[in-house]
């Protein structure tokens, strides 16, 4: 009954994602958020398997987000010592834009997701 559009209560929920991933890891996010969001995308006519697969990209953008990226410390482990923490939060920069140009794209087109499994599976129409 909110006074606003759909939109903007996705775009919060997307921000709550990454809010959340800055401290939590990928299956704490999803298990405290997917019962509490996915009713309120049902109730605002949303997609579920489109939302899924927003929710998912925006996980995994919060998994690489400093300060608790934790794929950064795996990245990390793995460099030669003479390469800094700070380094690697540099170098994830380009990839956390590319992920956030893809879920503007698919957040617009909700058909680039939807197509392959409408196709492929026509009872989910």
């Amino acid at each position: 009954s909110l006074e606003t559009s759909r939109w903007v209560v996705l775009g919060t929920m997307v921000l709550v994602l990454i809010f959340l991933g800055l401290f939590l890891d990928e299956i704490g996010t999803i298990l405290l958020c997917v019962p509490v969001f996915l009713p309120i995308v049902k109730a605002l006519g949303f997609d579920p398997l489109w939302f899924g697969v927003l929710f998912m990209i925006t996980a995994q953008m919060a998994y690489i987000t400093p300060p608790f990226g934790y794929t950064l410390f795996y990245l990390k482990g793995v460099l030669p010592p003479g390469l800094g923490i700070g380094q690697v939060y540099r170098g994830i920069v380009p990839f956390f834009l590319i992920q956030l140009g893809v879920l503007v794209l698919f957040a617009l087109f909700p058909g680039l997701v939807t197509w392959l499994p409408e196709t492929l599976l026509p009872s989910l129409k």
